[in-house]
């Protein structure tokens, strides 16, 4: 079976169906592809052919279809397939046939999207900047025009179409939310460190009445000017946050690390409900109740969640289970909502 695929207006193949379902695994192909092979009347999206999943078993039994020699030169109108780059000589029409069944001969510049180069001085076109996909196994084709998308080193670990964050990259994203929000308290922390406190009214864990009212009587000592700006930088800070997580997936430290947060699933932003409240809301309650009572069981929880996640195949920690994500490098792709499947 001669598989063709579509992306961006630009049609490349054909493949054999072992190809297709190692492109799909890899990611080179996503599921948003539009595909077409004998036996289908018109262009679909792989998606809709494979149930969503990353591989295609067509069914045993397909009708197949007729191509007549005065139809267009592609198969469906709008998909864009060049020309046939011919020699001198003049192709029969038995071939001509045969081209449009097997797929057109593009070269790399068109096929990318790249103006064509030009002639040599025969007015020939040269053969060097030319390529058939009709002999050529794709053992590392990328359907994308752009130049977004992430490549995976031998390092890497790669599920569907997504890349897995290293551990240490999402560590760091930690630090840097931790740092972001110290500097934000700074002018508090600052006008604390003034202050003679006797800490030993925070560590009597029996009478932590007595320890909510030592602290208030402490924020009534220093002055208002400096308790508005802490406030107006946490709740900036927080609210800045709360933007990015939203429409990209990302904390302020993910979005400098280079990773983001997607369903694990779809391999897409998470729904609300996911995103915001499960693991931002509910986590920031969490952590806060066990910072207030001790930070030593904060940081522990923290642990816990990284450890998990080295020992998980797919790097997934308690935050992960709890919101069913996954932490991946970031792409553009994973930003594009995917239509509703009827």
């Amino acid at each position: 079976m001669q598989i063709f695929l579509a992306r961006n207006n630009v049609q490349a193949g054909p493949y054999n169906l072992d190809q297709l379902n190692i492109m799909l695994t890899s990611g080179e192909v996503v599921l948003d592809d539009l595909v077409w092979h004998e036996g289908l009347a018109n262009w679909q999206r792989l998606g809709d052919l494979t149930n969503n999943q990353l591989s295609y078993r067509p069914s045993a039994t397909v009708s197949s279809i007729t191509i007549n020699n005065s139809d267009d030169d592609s198969i469906i109108n709008n998909v864009t397939v060049f020309p046939d780059d011919t020699d001198d000589h003049a192709n029969t029409s038995a071939t001509q046939t045969s081209d449009k069944l097997q797929g057109k001969k593009l070269s790399i510049d068109r096929l990318y999207g790249k103006p064509e180069r030009p002639n040599n001085d025969s007015g020939k076109k040269s053969k060097a900047d030319m390529t058939t996909n009709r002999s050529h196994t794709p053992t590392n084709v990328s359907l994308n025009k752009s130049g977004n998308s992430k490549v995976a080193s031998a390092k890497d670990i790669v599920v569907g179409d997504v890349i897995l964050a290293p551990i240490m990259s999402r560590v760091l994203a930690t630090a840097v939310n931790g740092l972001l929000y110290i500097l934000a308290i700074f002018p508090l922390v600052l006008a604390l460190s003034k202050m003679d406190i006797d800490y030993t009214k925070f560590q009597d864990i029996q009478n932590m009445d007595a320890a909510y009212q030592y602290s208030m009587t402490l924020m009534e000592s220093i002055p208002s000017s400096t308790l508005m700006m802490s406030q107006v930088m946490v709740f900036g800070l927080f609210a800045l946050q709360l933007v990015f997580i939203t429409l990209r997936g990302q904390s302020l430290g993910k979005l400098i690390t280079g990773i983001r947060v997607v369903d694990q699933t779809t391999h897409r932003i998470p729904s609300f409900f996911k995103l915001i409240i499960m693991r931002t809301l509910l986590l920031l309650i969490i952590y806060n109740l066990l910072f207030s009572f001790t930070s030593f069981l904060g940081f522990v929880l923290i642990a816990v969640h990284y450890y998990m996640a080295s020992k998980s195949p797919e790097n997934i920690g308690w935050h992960d289970k709890l919101a069913k994500t996954l932490v991946v490098k970031a792409d553009s792709k994973q930003l594009i909502k995917q239509p509703k499947v009827k």
